[in-house]
This record gives C-alpha cells, structure tokens and sequence, in this order.
C-alpha cells in the first residue's frame, strides 16, 4: 500500500503535484486547484498540532464500519463527502499554497511514523504510523486525480 513514508511514493506525489498548474480543471468537486492545496495543507497541519482535534461522534460510530476501505487498496470515490473544517472556498494565490503544502509534507515526513503514531484523526479517531502514511498518500491521490494529474 502506498505511504507518503514510502521515499519512492511521495517523490511520484510531488511530481504529480509539480504537474498541477493553477488553471487545472477538477473533473468533480467544488475546489479549484489552489483551494484544494489549502485543504490538503489545512489536514496536515491538524496532523502537526496546528489545532487540538477530536474525533466526532459520527466517527466514533460509522468508522468500524468502513475502516477496511479506508485503508484498503481502493483509492476514494468521486464526491467524497469533506469535513466541513476542510472546505476552503476563497481566492488564493495557488504557488504560495503548493509551496505550504511542499513545506507540510516536509514537516509530517521529518516526524516520521513514530511522532505520528496515535495522532486523532477528526473523523478516523486515532490512527497509527502507518495508517496516517497511507490516509495521507490516498487523500493527496484523490485529489490529484481529481484534477487529472
């Protein structure tokens, strides 16, 4: 399974990431490819510490239920229902953005699964080392493929 503490995969991200120009079409979604940056950026900082985060009751309950696709193989479906903390929808400067995002996935990949180990997701609950490597690297993949790159 892919993991953004895999060397080999987060280089193939940053290419597809290098690839994404701020006039990039979403083939679904509301964002557009400076907004998704800033989302991406906004669930790595809750990873860093950025803000306290508690996993929500609506987590507690349907994420037994779903933990094996979260994990799984699958890469996320189309429209995937997003986290009212994570939609961002104002204008923004789409380098300074990549450039945060570059500089968060610096700072999550220094930590390592060890510093990461237990870590709340706001909807998963507390997720090891390796699950937040493959969420991270399944997330940014979604989106990437959102935008066709």
């Amino acid at each position: 399974m892919p993991s953004l503490f895999v060397p080999a995969d987060r280089d193939s991200l940053a290419r597809r990431f290098a690839e994404l120009e701020p006039g990039t079409q979403r083939q679904w979604g509301k964002m557009d490819a400076a907004q998704m940056l800033k989302h991406c950026s906004i669930a790595l900082g809750d990873l860093l510490g950025n803000r306290p985060v508690k996993q929500r009751f609506l987590g507690k309950l349907i994420t037994p239920l779903i933990r094996g696709q979260i994990f799984g193989e699958k890469p996320f479906r189309r429209n995937s229902p997003t986290d009212p903390i994570y939609v961002v929808s104002d204008a923004l400067d789409f380098e300074a953005e990549r450039a945060r995002l570059a500089t968060f996935i610096d700072r999550v990949v220094q930590r390592g699964t060890a510093k990461t180990e237990g870590m709340v997701h706001p909807f998963f609950g507390r997720l090891s080392g390796d699950q937040w490597g493959r969420l991270i690297y399944k997330h940014f993949d979604h989106h990437l493929r959102q935008f066709g790159v």
